[in-house]
């Protein structure tokens, strides 16, 4: 079922299923912990494996792995905004939408379709009234409770 992952790695919140492509990580994708684990396939996941438990050690840890290309110009353009948020600070929707000139929902759709999420931590946009959704989830699960773990492991603590 999740052989076509490369890798999938312990995380504090379950497992993170790691897809690459040659020398580049080309999707990152939250899983439960009862999906079984895969050692990493290749020097960039053995890389991303190395950084991600220094940043559940230390959320200031730096994801640096290098990413293909994906998204459309819109989803990059929020993605951008995304990764400009610091450790430890959220920002709204409707905030980002202000700041790039759009419109709340369609920087929902974009945090969502992220295909990098750590590396380009989309935990970090929240609904003004609380947490909001997480990759195209909205109701309480494991993704709301990943985003829960991720903002609380980086000093933010929302609901």
């Amino acid at each position: 079922m999740h052989s076509r992952f490369d890798a999938i790695l312990p995380a504090p919140f379950g497992k993170v299923g790691v897809r690459t492509g040659g020398d580049m990580i080309r999707e990152i994708v939250y899983l439960p912990g009862s999906v079984p684990p895969v050692a990493p396939a290749s020097a960039v996941a053995r890389r991303l494996a190395r950084q991600l438990e220094a940043y559940y050690a230390d959320p200031d840890a730096p994801l640096d792995v290098p990413l293909a290309p994906a998204g459309t110009d819109f989803q990059r353009r929020v993605w951008r905004a995304i990764a400009a948020v610091p450790r430890g600070k959220v920002t709204t929707y409707g905030a980002m939408a202000r700041e790039i000139a759009s419109v709340p929902r369609a920087v929902g759709q974009a945090c969502g379709s992220n295909a990098f999420p750590l590396v380009i931590p989309c935990h970090r946009v929240v609904s003004a009234g609380g947490l909001g959704g997480f990759a195209h989830h909205s109701e309480d699960g494991f993704l709301l409770d990943t985003k829960r773990w991720l903002l609380r492991h980086e000093g933010v603590m929302l609901i």
